[in-house]
């Protein structure tokens, strides 16, 4: 059985490079990867740092440059091809990926100094291996702390984040002690998304005006436990979407996803243990 068969990220992107001079929409892209958009939406921004939508147009686009580059005749042309409408529309977007025009392209016959994308292959040997989660009904929470709107793929100030909260934890009022969390929540369908360094308190009164609020509802969890350094996290959230959730017969709640520290994580070192709540429909 091909291993790739079961990944929802796999099939999404063989739909797409299949049918790329297509037109073709998030719900196109998330049938083919047999998920909804919800989850397609958060699988390929956990696994590719971009968006759906957003891969979809770099990969038109750089392959316009190169039919531009082999010169081709007709501008027009190759923007109708790369799904634009008009030649102003084509010539705004090209710009704004690669900071050339169109006709300059065509002009010097080359693609030298362009960032183009290429195709991406889902390789099914890189993926770490995920210990069985641990699945529980959550009672709901109340967290505060500080937040901060991140672009998709643009998450380097998280540890920032963390570093500016560090001095309110356990002075916090009505902490609820020894644990803190960090929440992504509010994501879109091109994959940005809010991030909250906060501790679960038992109110919302008297709490610094700086401070970020968010409800969480009951819900169901499967957690997973990351290890090693925090730095890693990341490959340890794509192996649960990428490999655990598509082969689990699980879908994911439309929920905060929660990092979860307790004492088994050194905040000075950054290595230790942080669980993983990922919430998922009952």
């Amino acid at each position: 059985m091909n291993p790739l068969a079961e990944n929802p990220i796999a099939q999404a992107l063989w739909h797409i490079e299949t049918r790329l001079g297509e037109e073709m929409s998030l719900d196109d892209i998330a049938a083919a990867g047999g998920v909804s958009r919800f989850y397609i939406s958060r699988a390929f921004t956990q696994v590719l740092a971009r968006s759906v939508m957003g891969y979809v147009r770099a990969r038109r686009l750089s392959e316009a440059a190169r039919a531009l580059a082999a010169g081709a005749d007709d501008i027009l042309s190759v923007a109708l091809e790369a799904g634009y409408a008009s030649h102003e529309a084509f010539t705004r977007a090209f710009r704004d990926q690669f900071g050339a025009t169109p006709e300059s392209v065509r002009t010097r016959k080359s693609t030298v100094g362009l960032n183009l994308l290429e195709p991406i292959r889902m390789n099914p040997q890189t993926a770490i291996k995920l210990d069985p989660p641990r699945l529980f009904d959550g009672e709901s929470m109340l967290l505060a702390g500080l937040s901060e709107r991140y672009l998709c793929g643009a998450n380097a100030g998280i540890p920032g984040v963390w570093a500016r909260f560090g001095p309110h934890i356990g002075v916090v009022p009505g902490q609820i002690p020894y644990v803190a969390f960090g929440a992504v929540y509010n994501t879109d369908d091109v994959g940005n998304f809010d991030y909250m360094a906060c501790v679960e308190v038992r109110s919302f009164e008297d709490l610094p005006a700086e401070f970020t609020r968010l409800r969480v509802a009951p819900q169901r969890y499967a957690v997973f436990t990351h290890k090693g350094h925090i730095s890693g996290i990341q490959a340890t959230c794509r192996a649960i979407w990428t490999d655990w959730l598509p082969r689990s017969g699980h879908e994911p709640a439309d929920a905060p996803f929660l990092e979860r520290y307790d004492e088994r994580f050194d905040p000075d070192t950054g290595n230790g243990e942080v669980d993983l709540w990922l919430a998922i429909k009952a």
